[in-house]
Formats: structure tokens, sequence, C-alpha cells
């Protein structure tokens, strides 16, 4: 129970723990990164280097009031916030972060993570409609009709990967790329799935369901205390399942880059795996330092007409090449 096997007690409660404790970090590593991406301060006030910020920020939600709008539904007002983190946390269960790391090892993985991406933007669709707000109805629906297109590459550009290992298990996917990561023969896939990773988690420029400029909050605009926190940080769980999931697929997982593994598998294992995670969080954040946000009408066409075709035409070039290869 208490040692390093898919499964168990001491995996479940380091991970979660981790994951959790991570989320809360992101917010003050994004601030920081911003700040020096921009040439500015980030925050430095609170505690060493302001890395206390995230906990006078859950300080100040928790001491806010928990405020219900009288025109709101109320249950589903209440619920909404609720679906985001805990569908992002369950699909951290299927996460394989070391040989011997994780939660869960199904042979149906990655179907189960992306049925908890499609559960998520409920999240944002109910808490929007059940606002009772113009503003907040127009945020749901963006993000309802982003999240679902979005999901549609996304899906559609891990099928090389999946052609490739045979197998729906990440855990199976990682073990396949042991001997040559899928970013070289699936760099279209993965090109779509960083794409798709960002609109999926409204990682900015894709954040068009918050258009402050255009819709105030979006969907979370009636949303106040710990309810708009729960948003809050189911996103940025969202941010970092999401830079979990590029090294699994496409760059080899807790595989080491050029035979650079050192101790036992294990300390190896986590240490690459969370490099490349790390690696990844900092690129989504320096694309919201980078890029300006488009219109919406621009991120729709830009998903049918570029994201579906290009993973379409991935998928097709790596059944052939399969097909000639096994025939």
């Amino acid at each position: 129970m208490f040692s390093f096997q898919v499964g168990s007690l001491l995996n479940i409660v380091l991970i979660l723990g981790v994951v959790l404790t991570l989320a809360a970090l992101l917010i003050w590593m994004e601030r920081r990164l911003l700040g020096f991406f921009n040439d500015r301060v980030g925050p430095n006030r609170v505690g060493p280097f302001g890395i206390l910020q995230s906990v006078a920020d859950v300080v100040k939600l928790i001491t806010k009031e928990d405020w219900v709008p009288p025109f709101a539904d109320k249950l589903t007002f209440i619920v909404a916030p609720m679906i985001i983190p805990i569908v992002m946390l369950l699909s951290f269960a299927m996460i394989p972060f070391a040989p011997g790391v994780g939660i869960i090892d199904m042979n149906i993985g990655l179907l189960f993570v992306m049925a908890m991406a499609g559960l998520a933007s409920y999240s944002a669709m109910l808490g929007g409609i059940a606002s009772n707000n113009k503003f907040a109805l127009l945020g749901g629906l963006r993000a309802a009709g982003q999240m679902i297109s979005y999901e549609v590459f996304m899906g559609v550009s891990i099928l090389g990967v999946v052609i490739l290992s045979d197998s729906f298990s990440l855990r199976g996917i990682v073990e396949a790329q042991q001997d040559g990561w899928y970013v070289i023969p699936q760099f279209i896939g993965f090109i779509v799935f960083m794409v798709a990773a960002l609109a999926e988690s409204h990682r900015w420029p894709f954040d068009l369901p918050e258009g402050e400029a255009e819709i105030i909050s979006g969907f979370n605009t009636e949303y106040s205390g710990m309810k708009f926190g729960l948003f809050f940080v189911g996103e940025y769980i969202g941010m970092l399942l999401m830079a979990c999931l590029i090294p699994v697929l496409f760059f080899g997982g807790w595989h080491a880059p050029f035979g650079l593994e050192f101790g036992n598998e294990i300390i190896s294992g986590v240490f690459w795996m969370g490099a490349k995670t790390m690696l990844f969080v900092c690129f989504f954040i320096l694309v919201r330092a980078a890029l300006a946000r488009p219109r919406y009408d621009q991120l729709m066409s830009y998903g049918w007409l570029v994201m579906l075709p290009l993973s379409l035409l991935n998928l097709l070039i790596t059944g052939a090449i399969v097909l000639i290869q096994g025939s």
C-alpha cells in the first residue's frame, strides 16, 4: 500500500498533493514570468519573490461574501464551478509519471481523458446559463462552441499516436516511445494538439469565453468568492494536465533524452517527466505574453478550415505508412 506501485495509496496522496500545490504555484509562476517577458515587475511583496501571493489570493477569496444572485438558477449556479476541477483531477488518475508512479493504468486511459475534457465544457456552459445574465450566457455559449469544436481536432490529432503505439493506454504509449519519440513522425499531430490544448484550457489567445473587452468576464461574470476560485483553479489544473499530456503522447513521457537517465528509474522518470511538463507550462505562459486574442469567428474558422484538414491529413498519411510497412 505504501510503495511506488500503480494504484498504491502513496501514489494517490502524493500525486493529488503535488497537482493541487502546483496549480496554486502556477498562478504565481505565471505572474512572475509574464513580468519577465514584459520587462516589468511581477508579484514581489508577499513572501520571498512574492511566492506567497497565491496564499494571499486564497485568503481573499475565502473571506469574500459567498453571494448567489437572486435571479440565478441556484442549484446549477452552485454545482457548475465544481465540475471543472473534479474532472481535471480525475484525468490526472490516468497520467503515468514514471515506472510504477501513477494512480490507474487503464487500457482506455486516453479515451477516459478525452471524455473528462468533454465534461469540462459543461462547467462553463452551465455556469453561463445558470447566471441568467446575457454576458454570462454569451460566454457560456462561446465556451461550449470552442471546447466542443477543438475537442474534435484534438481527438483526430492523437489518432496517429494511437496507430503507431497500437494502444489507448497512456502508459503503453510512453513505453512504445522507448526507441523514439512520436514528435518526429507525428509533428503535424503535435502542432494541432498544441493549438487544441490552448483552446481546451481557455488559455490566451483562446480565452474568448472570458473576453473582458467584449463580455465583461464571460461565463463567470456573476461569480465571486470561492466559486470564482474553483473556475480559476480548474483552468490552471487543466493547463497542467495538457502540459503533462504533451510529453506523454509526443515526447516519450518519463524517458530521458539522449540516454541521460540517472539514479533509479523512478527518480529519473519523475525528474524528466516534470522537466518536460514545466517546459510546456512555460511555453503556454510565453504564448500568453506574445500573442493577441483573435475574434471569435476567426477562432472558429481557424479550427474548422485549418486544424481539421491538417489533423485528417496527418491521420491519412500515418495510416497509409503503417499499412505499407505492414504489407
